[in-house]
């Protein structure tokens, strides 16, 4: 096996490394993988070892990787026009025409995309949005967001806060006070086991309500929540959730903010998660699938119903005073267009929604029965897999026993990436969304293998 001394001393020394333990990282204690060259499913690091990637690096790899029509729409950008701002009604011919595109596949009660960088920034947005929204209305208390636990919606002051993982609050002073959390719509770890589905739904609806009165109404701006729940655990809603919690929402004059970062551009085997479960959302988060991170590009899609307001609003008080350097960066733009035309001409959707069914089911029928599996779950290309203790008591592992990481690791080791995912014993599974039925089979055969091996060794 080749090495490579001196980017691993650089990387070291020079690199700080987003959601990483630093100073193991820096003493040499943890592995520092260095990607070299991509293709379809499979990435290759710097010593030619090739893997599987089964989480199409954080979910976002939607196409695939190496998709030169991609990396072409990008050059021939840079060479046309590297960059020019988007303020004051400024635009690109591909910024436009992405407007447009991603327009074209909202739902039809959407009105404006506007552009940002990453979801953190989205949400950040979204939220400056919302505090607009209500001062324009005269409601100027109206500024409370309500989240969920194991939500997550990015790491910034704002976004950190709304997600609801205590590794991104830990030591930052977050959440912010502004920010509230409730119940998580996460069954399979409900309190009360002797709840159904739809019971446990109307208990999430309750305990909203009750938030809602305990805080006042008219101090409550917006509800941001996933489709699915990705980062804390890729969890389905519970049967009956969304049909709870929306009219909840309606009641109270409070927005529905959908945060499609991980769910939108297929990964549900539909466009978006919001139709895909019944949600009709006020504001949409769009960003990973939107270009399938070829480029860095967010979005925040707006309703009509808010954007009537943020018009009023510049009518009385002139210009709306918000916007980033790089909004609706010409290449990101056009890595967008030419994303969003791949997955059309390679229909990605449909063989998220099919393969991605096959492998949910074949994650399934392989580990079933294992006694240490607590439940397998997802839902279009995204799958989890959650380990216990004992499933009968439904026991969890003790944390610092790191079941998940070990198993991680030795997936890597026979050429499969998949993600030990925060907050508990679960294995997540988010392929790109080119994924084959063969692929599926490998990334099925190497969990069950490296279950086997991590627990029969403990």
């Amino acid at each position: 096996m080749l090495t490579n001394d001196q980017l691993s001393k650089w990387d070291r020394d020079s690199f700080m490394h987003p959601s990483t333990h630093l100073a193991q990282h820096a003493r040499g204690e943890s592995p520092n993988r260095i990607v070299q060259t991509a293709s379809g499913c499979h990435i290759t690091d710097r010593d030619g070892n090739r893997f599987l990637d089964a989480f199409a690096g954080l979910y976002c790899v939607n196409i695939g990787y190496g998709r030169q029509e991609v990396a072409e729409a990008i050059a021939e950008q840079a060479r046309e026009l590297a960059y020019y701002h988007a303020y004051v009604g400024h635009g690109t011919e591909a910024s436009i025409t992405l407007a447009q595109m991603v327009m074209d596949r909202a739902p039809d009660h959407m009105s404006k995309v506007y552009f940002g960088l990453g979801g953190s920034d989205a949400n950040e947005t979204n939220i400056k949005l919302v505090w607009y929204y209500n001062n324009i209305r005269g409601l100027p208390q109206k500024k409370k967001i309500i989240s969920r636990w194991r939500g997550y919606h990015g790491s910034g002051l704002m976004s950190g806060s709304l997600t609801g993982l205590s590794l991104f609050h830990q030591k930052f002073d977050l959440p912010l006070d502004a920010v509230l959390h409730t119940t998580s719509p996460y069954y399979f770890r409900r309190d009360d086991l002797s709840l159904s589905e739809a019971e446990f739904s109307a208990k999430c609806a309750a305990d909203l309500e009750e938030l809602i009165a305990r805080e006042g109404a008219g101090t409550i701006a917006a509800f941001i929540a996933e489709p699915l729940l990705g980062t804390g655990g890729i969890v389905p809603p519970p049967a009956g959730y969304w049909e709870a919690i929306q009219p909840v929402l309606q009641k109270h004059d409070i927005l529905l903010i959908a945060d499609e970062v991980v769910t939108g551009f297929g990964r549900m085997g539909s466009m978006f998660g919001s139709p895909h479960y019944g949600i009709t959302p006020d504001i949409m988060t769009i960003a990973k699938g939107l270009t399938s991170a070829y480029a860095p590009l967010s979005g925040s899609i707006i309703s009509n119903k808010v954007w009537k307001v943020l018009e009023d609003g510049t009518d009385e008080f002139g210009p709306l005073g918000h916007g980033w350097t790089y909004s609706a960066h010409p290449i990101g733009a056009a890595a967008g267009v030419a994303n969003l035309k791949l997955l059309d001409s390679l229909n990605l959707v449909e063989n998220a929604r099919d393969t991605g069914a096959y492998f949910n089911q074949a994650m399934r029928t392989a580990l079933a029965e294992h006694a240490q599996v607590g439940e397998v779950r997802g839902d279009g290309m995204l799958c989890a897999v959650e380990l216990v203790e004992d499933r009968d008591t439904r026991t969890f592992f003790d944390p610092a026993k790191k079941i998940t990481p070990q198993i991680v690791a030795e997936m890597a080791r026979r050429g499969v990436i998949a993600r030990a995912m925060p907050q508990g014993d679960i294995i997540g599974y988010a392929p790109p969304l080119c994924l084959s039925r063969e692929e599926a089979d490998t990334v099925v055969s190497v969990t069950a293998e490296a279950i086997k091996e991590v627990l029969e060794r403990r």
